[in-house]
């Protein structure tokens, strides 16, 4: 069952956690858990978010990554070898998927990358006004944003292409320790500032009156989104995983991991929000607008802006990185290309198709499908229904068709008989029950 994909390995068990929370990480938690945390109530939303990180997120995650490991292969080789042509068939949706959640991920990733050069050459007028116009500007140019877009999808190109040790290890292993030591950096100089420590409280003191039932479903949703599960990123870095490699601790410290990261960006926006009387609830500009009016107001301010924008496009390319991979694997092992000429053909497609989401902000802005932009529509269809989908389908998989072998890869784990019973009611029936519930409200 060997074949060109898979006969790399990670080579050691902490490169395999390294690219794993590098592909957890992803924007979910630099970007988009400080602005929902903001709007949610700070620990009125974080409370929920623990707890659905360790049971909806532990278990499917711990799900994708045995049945990558015991199939032995991406996706759909992977469903193949373990369930048969019927499940190798549904494996395709994260092939799908693969190709529409980084058409628009890269958008946001070209952002990060535009961000990065102006705050090298500085952002102007600091007020929150000019800010908005510039990220509008910005945005809606065809050449800029098709541009920056371009040049994200060729660095996640090169990075894969060099393949699993050479590529994406080494990527993980130079860019999480930086990615940790630059938010420390931003960190403890947002907490100096007066008045951060009510940012820190508002994070970690819960409110109660602020919790609904919306934060809930909130909380669970961004659960599900922010450790790459659904998709099939981290089945195919299981793939890749050798037998001595345990499994279970290895899905214990993703989450951990991911979970710290998520926190950490919290302690690195928050405080310096409420520092400089800046609305914490501010929504998905609180990135791009919000941020760069605070640094101005800091010492060094635009040497900090410039590793938070560093740190948002290391967040944003080793989570691209594994969603190319999805496709990279399946044409290795399926349309036995080799691993540059995949990425290649696959960037080309990935080009073409995500062209119209650049373009969602300016020439297509009013181009609607449903209602929606071609951007919008993109999202709605990967975060709303086939990411729920797919996560449903490798529980389902896993926990009702293949226990036998998820137990066998557990083989080398001390787990107790009532032990697997436990992850067995929790990957069968509380994952699907809680994706569906975050599918059902998000269609609504």
């Amino acid at each position: 069952m060997a074949n060109q994909s898979t006969q790399q390995t990670w080579t050691n068990k902490a490169a395999f956690i390294l690219a794993s929370v590098g592909a957890a990480v992803g924007l979910g938690a630099i970007w988009k858990f400080p602005y929902m945390a903001g709007a949610g109530g700070g620990a009125a939303f974080l409370i929920p978010f623990v707890f659905f990180s360790f049971t909806l997120g532990y278990g499917l995650l711990l799900a994708e990554i045995t049945l990558g490991k015991a199939g032995k292969g991406g996706i759909v080789t992977a469903y193949r070898h373990l369930g048969g042509r019927f499940w190798g068939a549904l494996g395709y949706l994260g092939i799908i998927i693969g190709f529409i959640l980084l058409s628009f991920y890269s958008v946001v990733g070209g952002w990060c990358l535009l961000y990065f050069f102006v705050a090298i050459t500085g952002f102007g007028d600091p007020t929150p006004a000019s800010l908005g116009t510039l990220f509008g500007s910005l945005s809606s140019s065809a050449w800029v944003a098709s541009t920056a877009q371009l040049g994200f999808l060729l660095m996640t190109g090169v990075v894969v292409g060099f393949g699993i040790r050479g590529g994406i290890e080494k990527c993980s292993k130079w860019l999480m320790p930086a990615l940790f030591f630059f938010m420390i950096l931003l960190i403890i100089t947002g907490l100096s500032q007066p008045g951060a420590w009510k940012g820190v409280e508002y994070l970690f003191y819960p409110d109660f009156s602020k919790f609904n039932f919306k934060t809930l479903l909130d909380a669970m949703g961004l659960t599900f989104f922010s450790y790459s599960v659904g998709a099939g990123c981290m089945l195919t870095y299981g793939a890749y995983l050798d037998d001595k490699t345990k499994i279970l601790s290895s899905s214990f410290w993703i989450i951990a991991l991911s979970l710290i990261v998520s926190l950490m960006a919290g302690l690195m926006i928050l405080p310096a929000s409420f520092a400089f009387n800046m609305d914490p609830t501010a929504g998905p500009g609180l990135t791009f607008i919000t941020m760069p009016a605070i640094f101005a107001q800091l010492p060094f301010g635009q040497f900090l802006a410039v590793i938070f924008f560093f740190c948002l496009i290391i967040a944003a390319l080793t989570s691209a990185v594994s969603m190319l991979e999805i496709d990279i694997t399946w044409m290795v092992q399926e349309l036995k290309m080799s691993r540059s000429t995949s990425v290649v053909v696959c960037l080309l497609l990935m080009l073409l198709l995500s062209i119209p989401c650049a373009l969602s902000f300016g020439v297509l802005a009013d181009f609607k499908i449903f209602g929606k932009t071609v951007f919008d529509l993109s999202d709605f269809l990967v975060s709303n229904i086939s990411l729920p989908i797919g996560g449903i389908i490798s529980a389902i998989l896993a926990a009702w068709f293949v226990w036998d072998k998820m137990e066998k890869a557990w083989q080398n784990e001390l787990v107790s008989t009532s032990g697997k019973r436990f992850l067995r009611l929790v990957i069968g029936i509380v994952c699907p029950i809680m994706v569906l519930a975050v599918m059902i409200t998000g269609l609504v």
